[in-house]
């Protein structure tokens, strides 16, 4: 199935599948851990037109989509320079998310996403990629840590009235 997934970058005039895909995947990933007001409330600001606009025209972010049959079944965003969300380090790529439709979770559609970030990452020459993951998100620890990320350090995110911990990992890079 890998073999027939097409990872494409994400133009403005396809921000309502982005919206889609991104309050779908996001609710997915974190509802069953998060107060369903705490979940609204981040969708409708995380996922604002207004929001996505900005983060779709600005030119030090970049988004793909994971496409399978003119279905896209998850996304990728990575940022460098100023957009960067903590680090802001001109040597560093910045993997902000990468989400899968539940669907097809273990099918190989993350490492793709993955894989092109780290290709934007090389062809960058970014000495660095780093990112933030929630810590109660195993699923997605195991898949950082298998392909060779490290803790560094931690930050809160809040979701909604909630504060929660995001364990900073990063990978370095041999040109």
């Amino acid at each position: 199935m890998a073999a027939n997934i097409i990872i494409k970058k994400i133009s403005i005039s396809e921000i309502d599948d982005l919206q889609k895909i991104g309050r779908q995947t996001f609710e997915e990933t974190f509802s069953e851990h998060n107060s369903k007001e705490n979940l609204e409330a981040y969708l409708d600001e995380g996922f604002s037109y207004e929001k996505l606009t900005a983060e779709l025209t600005n030119e030090d972010s970049e988004f793909y989509f994971a496409i399978l049959e003119n279905e896209v079944i998850g996304y990728l965003k990575v940022n460098f320079g100023d957009s960067q969300t903590e680090l802001k380090d001109n040597k560093a790529l910045e993997i902000e998310r990468i989400y899968v439709s539940k669907e097809f979770h273990g099918k190989k559609v993350g490492q793709l996403l993955y894989d092109k970030a780290i290709e934007i990452a090389k062809e960058k020459s970014a000495e660095y990629v780093w990112l933030g993951v929630w810590e109660e998100n195993g699923r997605a620890l195991n898949f950082y840590q298998k392909n060779g990320f490290t803790e560094f350090d931690k930050h809160i995110f809040k979701l909604g009235d909630d504060e929660q911990t995001d364990l900073m990992m990063k990978l370095k890079l041999t040109n």
